[in-house]
């Protein structure tokens, strides 16, 4: 068995059972990245002193019966804007370049004190502000799928370093999409907790009102497990999880406007198979859904600006120009247009609270487009800013909603399928995604 491309779950259990050492898969880990042609492009830094150490500490566990999690031992990667003790958090910006924060931030103390070994930190798109993983002022990673594709971002490295099997799991962030686009572009499973579902005590900010720290695996046990090494508290239990009897809402409309052919038949097909697992399936077009999402622009660029505003406004050519004016979309917007924008949207997600209650979880297609060429983006302004609105454009709506969301890969390359649950019911929604998973195949 190629274990670098395990689960993580499944390594945890190699462990426990003796098959696997936890020492030398950590080591078959920083290997196999010092080998990979790309590992530049996606590790930003590798933290082999830091890894070796937990290693050694998760075998002496291991040995002695007192492993503390079921990935105690596991090696996972860690987003860039993430801190770490004595290593460089640069959140992918020349803006932060040297930046060495003092400790962990709570989620990585959290999931180091759980057992897992941090291997390094990934790239990913400056600041946070893309969806499309391209980043010319440190690095691109590739797509896994195929290089010369944009990867998903922001958490891009996050994503194509567990795809490539250079790391059993990742961690990354979402405000808008960040998990679950580049988990789905890759073939993996990302899951978006509810904001506040993790600590962002030491994750450097775009839009704190929004941002969510959670992971990017291979399966969806995967993902409750690092939730929970994430919080310090235990897994959802996700035995016997099926798609049977659950009533899952297709959330017609804006989801599919403007989108490519292949993603949308490899989430029709994939309903298909769920209503013949038992899924019990609606559809439905929310009226106010294109109001709440017109209130984007006077949402997250504004915050993001506030916070970054004096950084960015005293070295402007260290930002890559269409991430630069994205941030500065945020400053023609009013302070009373960014409350009445609030006010509107707490009003908009009462109603979708409403009109979605009864549901196991509302599903749509992860991404409406295809990972487009990284080099045209590059080259090409226009094409980035029309593309990277695209992309985001389905994942904002839980990021808007407040919600949970998963997207899990529907067996055609680059295509997921997203569910949302309700607020704070991240527990039944990685249940629903387990069931989903288990009739997709």
């Amino acid at each position: 068995m190629d274990w670098l491309r395990a689960s993580a779950a499944e390594q945890g259990r190699a462990i426990m059972a003796g098959l696997l050492d936890p020492v030398d898969q950590t080591e078959a880990y920083l290997a196999a990245i010092e080998a990979n042609p790309y590992a530049k492009r996606i590790y930003a830094r590798v933290t082999p002193a830091r890894a070796k150490v937990e290693a050694i500490a998760a075998h002496d566990r291991n040995k002695a019966g007192m492993r503390r999690c079921l990935l105690d031992g596991v090696a996972i990667s860690w987003k860039d804007n993430i801190d770490s003790a004595g290593i460089a958090t640069e959140a992918g910006s020349r803006l932060l370049e040297g930046r060495i924060p003092a400790q962990d931030a709570a989620t990585l103390a959290n999931a180091t004190a759980a057992g897992t070994v941090c291997l390094g930190k990934t790239h990913m798109t400056e600041l946070a502000f893309s969806g499309l993983g391209l980043n010319p002022m440190t690095a691109t990673p590739p797509n896994a799928l195929d290089a010369a594709l944009a990867p998903g971002g922001s958490s891009s490295g996050a994503a194509v370093s567990v795809a490539m099997g250079l790391a059993a799991a990742a961690i990354g962030s979402d405000t808008g999409g960040s998990i679950r686009v580049p988990a789905a572009w890759n073939g993996l499973v990302g899951f978006k907790p509810t904001h506040g579902g993790t600590d962002s005590r030491g994750v450097v900010p775009l839009a704190r009102k929004f941002d969510v720290v959670g992971p990017l695996a291979r399966t969806v046990e995967d993902c409750a497990f690092l939730l929970a090494a994430l919080r310090g508290d235990q897994p959802v239990d996700l035995a016997g999880a099926s798609v049977a009897g659950l009533r899952l809402m297709v959330l017609d409309g804006v989801p599919f406007d403007e989108a490519e052919e292949a993603p949308v038949l490899a989430f029709e097909d994939a309903v298909n198979r769920l209503a013949a697992a038992g899924a019990i399936i609606s559809r439905t077009a929310p009226g106010f859904l294109p109001k709440a999402m017109a209130l984007s622009p006077l949402l997250f660029a504004p915050e993001a600006y506030g916070i970054w505003r004096d950084q960015i406004e005293a070295a402007p050519e260290a930002m890559h120009p269409p991430i630069l004016e994205r941030f500065r979309g945020g400053k023609e917007v009013s302070a009373p247009d960014f409350v009445a924008a609030w006010e509107s949207l707490v009003r908009y997600r009462r109603e979708w609270a409403a009109e979605m209650a009864g549901y196991d979880a509302v599903i749509l297609p992860t991404v409406p487009v295809l990972p487009p060429d990284a080099e045209r983006l590059a080259t090409d302004t226009d094409y980035f800013v029309k593309a990277n609105l695209l992309t985001l454009r389905n994942t904002r709506v839980g990021n808007l909603m407040g919600l949970p969301a998963a997207t899990l890969p529907t067996g055609q390359p680059g295509c997921g399928l997203m569910a949302m649950g309700a607020t704070d019911g991240d527990r039944l929604l990685l249940r629903v995604a387990a069931g989903i998973e288990a009739a997709l195949g």
